[in-house]
C-alpha cells in the first residue's frame, strides 16, 4: 500500500503509520505534487489506515518496478500490471472501500518526475491500454469510480495502486462552515502530532476557522482557543463545538503562568490575514505570552514562513524546523521546547 501527504509531511505521515500495530513503512519519496510514503498493512490492521489523521489518501498497490528495468511506456505499464494482482488488490481494496461492480468505469493518473525518455501522457495510454486487455468489461470515464494512479516517487522508480478514499479523507468529514485561508485539516493534525502526547490543555490563541482546535481534541488534548476576530471567533465555536473559545489578543493572553500543555497555531503573516502594528513587535509579544502560558516541558507548534530566533524567548528552544508546502506556497511548522 502507499499514502500521500502534503509535500514536507511524509516523515510525520510514516511516524504516525509506524505508530500503528500492523502497519509497517517500506519507504518515502516524493513524486513532485505530493510527498508518498509505501508500506505493508496486515490484514487486522486495514480498519486503521482511513483514520489516518495526516494522510491525503490510500491506495493499493497493484504493482511497481524500475526504469532502468527497461525505460518505455508499454514496458512498464506491462511489468506493473500483472492480471494476477488485481483480483487481490481489489479484494483489499473491498475492505476499506466500495469496490465497483464488473462493468465499473475508470481513470488513469500518472506522474514522472522527468519526460526525457517519454511523456506522462504515453504511459497513461499504455496503462490504459493493458487495464482494458485485462478488464473488457471496464470503460474509460473521467470522473470514475475506480482511480488507477501511477507514480514516480524516486527517480527511476514508480508503484501504481487503486485509491481507496476520497476527499472526505483529507477533509476529515468537512467544517461545518468554511473561512477563507482556512488550515488544511490534514496540516493542522501533523502541528497536533508534533505537540506530543496529551498532557492537559491545547491552547491556539489565532484560532481562525478551529481546524487545530478539532483535531487537538481528537488526539485527545483539552482544546482552548482565542482570537481577536469575532466572526473568527463564532466560526471556530461551530467547527470546534468542544473546545472552549475567547475573544481576544495572542498579546495579552487571559491565562495564568504555565497553564496549558502546549500551544498550537497558524500564524497570521499578511497573506490572508494581518495583524496590527509592526509584524516583528507582534511576533515577539505573541510569542512571550506563548513562553509565559505554557508549562516547562510542553512545546510551542507554529506555522510561518519565517521565525527570526532574536524574537524567541529564551525560555523556548527550537527542537524541530519542517518545511511544507501548502498550495504551492514554501512555509515552515516550527516546533519549540518550553524549557
Amino acid at each position: 500500500m502507499f499514502a500521500t501527504a502534503l509535500p514536507g509531511l511524509g516523515p510525520l505521515l510514516a511516524a504516525e503509520l509506524d505508530s500503528v500495530d500492523g502497519l509497517t513503512v517500506r519507504d518515502l519519496g516524493f513524486d513532485s505534487r505530493s510527498d508518498l510514503v509505501l508500506f505493508d498493512a496486515k490484514p487486522a490492521a486495514l480498519r486503521h489506515v482511513t483514520r489516518l489523521r495526516i494522510a491525503e489518501d490510500v491506495f493499493v498497490e497493484v504493482g511497481r518496478t524500475l526504469r532502468s528495468s527497461g525505460d518505455r511506456p508499454e514496458w512498464i505499464a506491462g511489468r506493473i500490471w500483472r492480471p494476477e494482482r488485481i483480483g487481490r488488490a481489489l479484494q483489499t481494496r473491498s475492505t476499506i472501500a466500495h469496490t465497483p461492480s464488473k462493468k465499473t468505469t475508470y481513470r488513469v493518473i500518472v506522474r514522472v518526475l522527468q519526460e526525457r525518455s517519454f511523456l506522462r501522457v504515453n504511459l497513461r495510454r499504455e496503462f490504459a491500454k493493458a487495464v482494458a486487455r485485462d478488464q473488457p468489461y471496464w470503460r474509460v470515464a473521467d470522473p470514475a469510480q475506480l482511480e488507477i494512479w501511477v507514480t514516480e516517487y524516486q527517480a527511476g522508480k514508480l508503484v501504481a495502486g487503486f485509491r481507496a478514499t476520497d476527499v472526505r479523507m483529507r477533509q476529515h468529514d468537512g467544517r461545518a462552515e468554511e473561512r477563507m485561508g482556512a488550515l488544511r485539516p490534514t496540516m493542522a493534525a501533523a502541528m497536533v502530532h508534533l505537540a506530543g502526547e496529551p498532557q492537559g490543555v491545547l491552547l491556539d490563541p489565532c484560532c481562525g476557522s478551529g481546524t487545530i482546535l478539532a483535531e487537538a481534541n481528537e488526539a485527545g488534548w483539552q482544546p482552548r482557543g482565542s482570537d481577536i476576530d469575532p466572526e473568527a471567533v463564532r466560526i471556530t465555536r461551530v467547527n470546534a463545538p468542544d473546545a472552549a473559545i475567547d475573544e481576544g489578543d495572542a498579546r495579552d493572553l487571559k491565562l495564568t503562568d504555565r497553564s496549558v500543555g502546549a500551544c498550537v497555531s497558524n500564524l497570521p503573516f499578511g497573506q490572508q490575514y494581518g495583524v496590527q502594528g509592526d509584524m516583528d513587535e507582534w511576533l515577539r509579544s505573541v510569542l512571550t505570552e506563548m513562553a509565559r502560558v505554557t508549562r516547562q516541558g510542553g512545546r510551542v507548534v507554529l506555522l510561518a514562513p519565517s521565525i527570526p530566533r532574536a524574537l524567541v524567548p529564551k525560555s523556548m528552544r527550537m527542537s524541530g524546523r519542517h518545511p511544507v508546502r501548502l498550495l504551492g506556497t514554501r512555509t515552515t511548522i516550527w516546533v519549540f521546547d518550553r524549557i
